[in-house]
This record gives C-alpha cells, structure tokens and sequence, in this order.
C-alpha cells in the first residue's frame, strides 16, 4: 500500500484495511471493533470489477474488421485471415483465441464499445494510463477514478471496500477516504520480515504505557494484520471446479473473496508488466494473451453463476491505448490510439456500441481517430451498474450508453 501521507491517512487506511465481521474467529480484539461490526458480511450491492489489459491491447486483433479490405491492406502479414476468426457478423470476428468471448457474446453477456480515446492522445505507456486512472487525460488529478467511485459509494470509511489485486496500488484506486487493500498472492499478505522475526510481527501487544502515538500505530499495525489474516482465509476457504485456464489475471482471487462474503463493491486487477506492448513477431503472443484473458473471463463468469454471485457482478475491460492501424515491419504493431472497451455480466445489454473508427481516414501517424470519449464508458457503469452520479465522480459530463438491462 501506499504510505499514508498524515496521521488523518493513516487512520483512513487503518478502518479500510479491517473485515473483522466476515470471519468472526480470526478478529482479535480492536478499537476498531464496533465500526467493523457495523459491516454487513455480505453486501448485496453490485460489485464492479476493472481488467486492465496493460500494454496497449491491439483491439484491430482483438475485434477483427474482416470485412473492410482495408484492413488488410494496412496489415498485409499480421492480417488474421477471415476464415480463421470465430464470426461475429459480416464485418467482425474475434481473434481465434477467444474462444471465451464468443461463448459470452453469444450468450448476450458481452459488450463492446468501439473507438474509445480521448483528444490529443499521448503514445506513453505511463502517461495514457495515468490519463485513464484518473479519468482526466492532459491534465491530472490527486486520485483514481475508481478511488473517487468508492467515495461516491461510501463517504465514509468502510472495511475491505475497495480491493486491488496487484504487486503495487494501481493509481485508479487511489481514494480520498478509503486505502484500497492491495495484495498479490494471498498466502504472502502479511507484513515481511525474517522468520526469527515472526513472533513479534504476528503479535501486536497492547499498550499499557499510556503512550498515545505507540497506541495509536498498534492499533493501526493490527487492523492490518487482521485484514490479511481476512484474505488468507477468505483464499484457503476457496476451492472450484471451474476452470479459468492457463492466467487467472487475479479474477479467481476475487471469486474467493466474494464467496466469502467480503463487502468489496469494487475490485480492479489485470496483466502485469505491460503484457500488450506487442512491437515484434505480435500475431503468435497475441493470440495466447487473448486465450489467457477470454478464459479466465469466461471461468469467472462460470464460477459466479456457481455460487450464485453473477447478478451482482460486471467485468470492465481497457487498454491504455490500441495500436497503429498499420503493421510495423517487425510483424508488430506500434503505439496508437482509440481501441475497444470490453464489459462482461448477466446485468450487460450485449452488442456494438459507439461508432467504429475509420481504416482510411487516420489521423497523424497512421492512426485512428477515436470516435468515443472513454469516459463515456465509465459514466456508463458508475450510472447505469453502480446507480451513482457520473458527473461527481467523473467531473464532467459524458453520456452514458444504455449498457445494461
């Protein structure tokens, strides 16, 4: 987690990290207790759940324009031949990959929303995927998008509310009131040190001195290790017969939390290590990212419906940017620009929505011209999924799609 910058932070971060309720045996006791109790075990709220395909997913490999020969035209060698796609309609297929996506898509569960961008792109990994955090591209702000959902959602400090499957806290979920949980591999949540160390990192002693600061870092240092102890169990409890294929990307993680009953309404996890960034020899990687991604979507899916979750849950798949329109002469493709946004759920109204870019009118570089303002689609799922004001959260006004029933 990021280190909480005032003692007001550390307070913040202290209440959001507990989730003494949803397994009663592992609290020990806090003064913290009473707002832990306060939490419901399981919220029937909806659960929004970000997929970030880092990298720049090349969405014209993704959602195959098979019937514009200008496609082909732009990519004479990487071009995946018609016959090879799993069909959509006459101008679209998927990748050959995602035998995944076509199985939601033509359950109706699928939804793609074309030409997404934003004015004067940048072709910066870090600096686009800034833009797209925080939901203000060519300029900034001090916290996420999805960190500012969760103030939206709960103005005030709730246990285990927002969780963050990664090596590090994404930007997104940076908040104003609550610190995210954020973990990788559950078995390791819990604070490091050498193992003759153990004893005194797994028990927190009360203070008997009187010392208010030494009290006050305590408690906090025992919220934490309660909400890993949370987590570990949540992980162990956990166990499917579905299978979710070759790299979960974290969504079986989320799928054990929420069988357990944790609060969580918001979840964000994706590809480490910029996965999409495919400049060489991109068609044989690109297919197995594909594979990876469209299974372990359609695993969790399988496994909500298993334990009976999948009304409550929506899956929002990005890309900071797509690629140029045009192969570059390594059989890759370079950094570009508009790209598909991708949502996943039993509550999603299947189909296109926006307009798709032009192959023949691209913009400077050989690019596409983003026809969808991004946070379009963001508006949509804080409206029309989570039932709150875009324009608080977004600060701004963007038209929602009719994305869900």
């Amino acid at each position: 987690m990021t280190a909480p910058n005032s003692r007001r932070r550390l307070l913040q971060g202290a209440l959001a990290s507990l989730g003494l309720n949803a397994l009663a045996p592992l609290a020990a006791p806090s003064i913290f207790g009473n707002l832990a109790q306060a939490a419901t075990r399981a919220d029937d709220g909806r659960v929004l759940v970000i997929l970030e395909l880092s990298g720049g997913n090349d969405g014209l490999n993704t959602v195959v324009p098979h019937g514009d020969d200008a496609y082909y035209r732009l990519r004479p060698n990487i071009g995946i031949p018609a016959q090879r796609l799993r069909r959509i309609d006459d101008l679209h297929g998927f990748n050959p990959g995602l035998a995944g996506f076509e199985k939601l898509w033509h359950d109706g569960r699928m939804a793609i929303v074309q030409g997404c961008g934003y004015d004067k792109p940048s072709f910066s990994h870090f600096t686009s995927m800034a833009y797209w955090h925080t939901a203000a591209p060519n300029s900034g702000s001090d916290y996420g998008w999805f960190g500012r959902t969760a103030d939206a959602l709960s103005p005030t400090p709730r246990p285990n509310f927002l969780i963050n499957i990664d090596e590090a806290q994404s930007l997104a979920v940076r908040s104003r009131v609550h610190t995210p949980v954020v973990f990788d591999d559950p078995e390791k949540f819990r604070r490091t040190g050498y193992q003759q160390e153990r004893a005194l990192l797994d028990v927190v002693p009360e203070t008997k001195d009187g010392n208010a600061s030494r009290a006050y870092l305590n408690d906090v240092a025992r919220s934490a290790r309660e909400a890993s102890a949370l987590v570990r169990q949540a992980w162990q409890s956990y166990s499917t017969p579905v299978d979710y294929g070759i790299f979960p990307l974290g969504l079986n993680k989320i799928a054990a939390c929420i069988a357990a009953g944790l609060p969580t309404r918001l979840y964000y996890t994706g590809y480490p290590h910029n996965a999409f960034d495919t400049h060489v020899h991109q068609p044989d990687l690109h297919q197995r990212l594909l594979t990876y991604t469209a299974d372990a979507v359609l695993g969790f899916m399988r496994d909500l419906e298993r334990i009976g979750q999948a009304d409550r849950v929506c899956v929002l798949a990005f890309s900071e940017f797509g690629r140029r329109a045009g192969e570059n002469t390594s059989r890759g493709t370079d950094h570009g620009t508009a790209n598909n946004i991708y949502l996943f759920g039993k509550g999603v109204k299947g189909g296109f929505y926006g307009e798709r870019p032009s192959l023949t009118q691209l913009v400077e570089g050989g690019n596409l011209q983003h026809t969808t303002d991004f946070r379009r689609v963001y508006a949509s799922a804080v409206e029309g999924w989570l039932g709150l004001d875009s324009k608080a959260v977004l600060k701004g006004e963007f038209a929602p799609f009719p994305l869900f029933a």
